[in-house]
């Protein structure tokens, strides 16, 4: 949050604009869910009818599978380089971390 320029810093009445959703409030996950949704369903991605938090592209004999949970994103895909792409845009929309290869996700150990 910043101060808006017409309030000084002595003002008890201090009037501030919310640029971002702040992690850990009510309504951070759904607007993050939201703006995931919007991204992978511009990208070509669809929504998988067992779940809506997984996304699937089908491109020719590939398959590319994204499942979001909470805050963290499990790709995978039988083709690297669509793997790089999809993980180069999300990068450069949402500054992600990649943790590396999948070794444990919610208490189950994944060979």
């Amino acid at each position: 949050m910043k101060i808006l320029p017409c309030f000084t810093a002595m003002n008890k009445n201090i009037v501030c604009e919310l640029q971002i959703s702040l992690y850990g409030l009510k309504q951070a996950g759904r607007q993050l869910y939201a703006k995931l949704s919007y991204f992978f369903l511009s990208n070509n991605y669809k929504f998988s009818f067992a779940d809506h938090s997984l996304f699937l592209k089908h491109v020719r004999r590939s398959t590319t599978a994204l499942l979001v949970y909470v805050d963290d994103i499990v790709l995978t895909r039988n083709d690297a380089e669509e793997i790089q792409a999809i993980k180069s845009l999300l990068h450069h929309h949402f500054r992600i971390k990649n943790l590396g290869d999948l070794t444990c996700f919610l208490g189950l150990e994944v060979v």
